[in-house]
């Protein structure tokens, strides 16, 4: 007896999701009901402020259905569909087996990083004369930049794990030293490791400002959501060239802090730093303070400034037990701080900084 032979082709969709009961059991009904069927699904970008999400959809369309059709049944039943992709085999295969092989072949040869990048995220490397394509993505700095295109959009996920293998790649082929590792002991005894963040550590950090209250982000000057969005999250590591150090607990398992060191001028660098709200008042931001007050005197910078709300007594203190003599200014109902590096500079009486005495 003969069997029927059902030819089926992949597609990628892009869903907007609302963040209600029962809509997910909605969605996979109206693509089930065409004869489709659901092969993954995961999150992509950031929720809405209305908790809404974007789910990425790997589906099997048997030739019969036109996806067009399967696209207007979808939306007949309510959701938005943003992105429609034909898929191939490979998006079959299991995603942490990809990254791992793929990690071990930039670590026995890291010149082969673009190249495994570029499969990690199914894109084309985009070099000079390149097609036009929907979207593109640059990962990493300098010699180790990445151009990557394809035609559905690139996610903060994909984004880290890609900046993960160019960091492993950096580190294997001797051109990065291993990053020092400081251990501080805090005001009740805690120890606590302060360290370079790396592209690997992106997790870490967004873990971070997940769990610090919205008045802790908001005196950072960080997003007061607990989702950081990919283009801060690269910044806070330290892949936009800018010193960013990490205080993690000595398992290396959580971040409870980190410190920014970003050049605003040829002999000036703005300070910046958070702590986790259960590990503040422990001396951990000191401890950061410190050690970026010495990265930013090696690298010939005299004067430091900070920038927060007006009323963050505390940046002011962190400063001074950091060694420094910070005096503020509120400018614009913001508080500016500057703090000089060079040696016995005269601290001018100001009231500004009587009052924050």
């Amino acid at each position: 007896m003969g069997r029927e032979v059902v030819t089926v082709t992949l597609w990628r969709l892009h869903v907007d999701v609302a963040d209600q009961p029962g809509q997910l059991g909605a969605l996979a009904a109206a693509i089930g009901g065409c004869g489709a069927n659901i092969v993954s699904l995961h999150v992509v970008g950031e929720p809405a402020q209305d908790g809404a999400v974007t789910d990425e959809l790997l589906v099997r369309v048997p030739r019969q259905l036109a996806v067009p059709d399967l696209v207007e049944a979808v939306e007949a039943s309510g959701f938005r569909v943003t992105v429609v992709v034909q898929a191939d085999a490979q998006a079959l295969a299991d995603p942490v087996s990809t990254a791992l092989a793929l990690a071990h072949c930039v670590a026995v040869d890291p010149g082969s990083a673009a190249q495994a990048v570029a499969a990690l995220l199914r894109a084309d490397l985009a070099g000079d004369g390149a097609p036009p394509a929907a979207h593109h993505a640059e990962i990493g700095t300098g010699p180790t930049r990445v151009r990557l295109r394809r035609s559905w959009p690139f996610t903060a996920t994909e984004i880290s794990r890609a900046a993960a293998l160019i960091e492993l790649a950096s580190s294997s082929d001797g051109r990065r030293p291993p990053p020092t590792r400081i251990s501080v002991q805090l005001t009740d005894g805690a120890q606590v490791l302060l360290r370079p963040a790396t592209a690997a550590d992106a997790p870490l950090v967004a873990a971070l400002h997940a769990r610090c209250s919205p008045q802790t982000r908001s005196l950072r000057s960080l997003p007061t959501r607990p989702v950081l969005s990919a283009t801060v999250l690269h910044q806070l590591i330290g892949a936009d060239g800018s010193a960013s150090l990490l205080a993690v607990t000595p398992d290396g398992g959580a971040a409870i802090g980190l410190g920014n060191l970003i050049r605003s001028a040829p002999d000036t660098s703005e300070i910046a730093l958070v702590v986790e709200d259960a590990w503040q008042g422990r001396g951990v931001g000191t401890a950061l303070a410190r050690n970026l007050v010495e990265l930013a005197r090696g690298d010939g910078v005299t004067e430091i400034v900070a920038l927060s709300q007006a009323g963050n007594s505390a940046l002011t203190r962190v400063l001074r037990r950091a060694g420094l003599r910070p005096r503020g200014r509120l400018e614009g109902g913001a508080l500016r701080v500057r703090a000089s590096l060079q040696p016995d500079e005269p601290l001018p009486a100001t009231s500004t900084q009587a009052s924050m005495a």
